[in-house]
């Protein structure tokens, strides 16, 4: 029975930088219709008139929703003319934003191209941290635990590597450790340090689909106990009692996305933080 929607529709994603911005807005909003699979077409680097009029004419040739990021106003302002007229909405996704600014800050804005991309000392933060990040993985500790910021423990198949990689392009240095019930836990990390600890597990079940899935990628047959649910929920009670034992925090993200398990991270990491603070005060009370 048909519902009378459409089953798709065009989004044109119109951007004087990268266009990550958009991208990211776009599907936070449009994973909202699950009935309706929008067709995108990312463009990029618009900066002149002659780059618009291509963009112009993908846009009259494929009409549908044209969101924008273009600083320049008589680029911006020729979109929104063009798009009128093609009566399709156009819509300028940060001006909103920049409307509550203003309106709060008392202070008119200075476009800048791409100017969450500027080379700043927080860019260049983000890159030592992926660097640090990437010598520190499966179980690479540094010398020194102060050296990083977080440390991601967890069996295999529960998203470490991943989850740690999207903390580092936050601008967080993190290590993870593979956590095996038959080799010792690195004597280093149950000693002082400053790091945060953190542990990842999911459902027997969920890392049982995913390892199965993994063997089969890399042509390994030999499952044996790798798969076995028991086995695995044997590897799970292992993590939590290890980390009951040091008061580490748990995090199962069975049916948690990376960004969603990282922004539970660093929840957890700004709370000890505060409570460390917190202790701060008091004692210097």
């Amino acid at each position: 029975m048909s519902t009378g929607l459409p089953s798709f529709f065009h989004l044109h994603l119109v951007s004087d930088s990268t266009g990550e911005t958009l991208t990211t807005i776009a599907k936070a909003a449009s994973v909202q219709y699950a009935l309706v699979r929008p067709i995108e077409h990312v463009h990029p680097l618009v900066r002149t008139p002659r780059q618009l009029k291509r963009v112009l004419q993908e846009i009259e040739q494929t009409p549908g929703i044209v969101l924008y990021t273009i600083t320049n106003r008589e680029l911006s302002e020729e979109l929104e003319r063009r798009c009128a007229e093609l009566k399709i909405p156009c819509l300028a996704v940060l001006q909103p934003i920049m409307q509550v600014l203003e309106g709060y800050l008392g202070a008119p804005r200075t476009p800048t191209v791409a100017g969450q991309h500027v080379l700043d000392a927080d860019y260049f933060r983000r890159i030592d941290a992926l660097n640090f990040t990437m010598a520190h993985d499966d179980g690479h500790l540094p010398e020194d635990l102060n050296d990083a910021d977080i440390i991601v423990l967890g069996i295999s198949r529960t998203s470490k590597t991943p989850t740690s990689i999207y903390l580092a392009q936050r601008g967080y240095k993190t290590a993870n450790v593979p956590l095996v019930p038959s080799i010792p836990l690195p004597e280093k990390l149950t000693q002082p340090h400053k790091a945060f600890v953190v542990c990842l597990i999911a459902s027997p079940d969920r890392i049982a689909e995913v390892r199965r899935h993994r063997a089969m990628m890399l042509a390994d047959r030999n499952l044996g106990d790798y798969v076995d649910r028991d086995r695995i929920a044997a590897e799970i009670a292992y993590s939590r009692k290890i980390c009951a034992q040091n008061r580490w925090p748990v995090i199962d993200v069975t049916r948690r996305s990376v960004e969603e398990s990282a922004a539970q991270i660093l929840k957890l990491l700004h709370d000890r933080e505060v409570g460390m603070e917190e202790v701060q005060d008091a004692n210097d009370g």
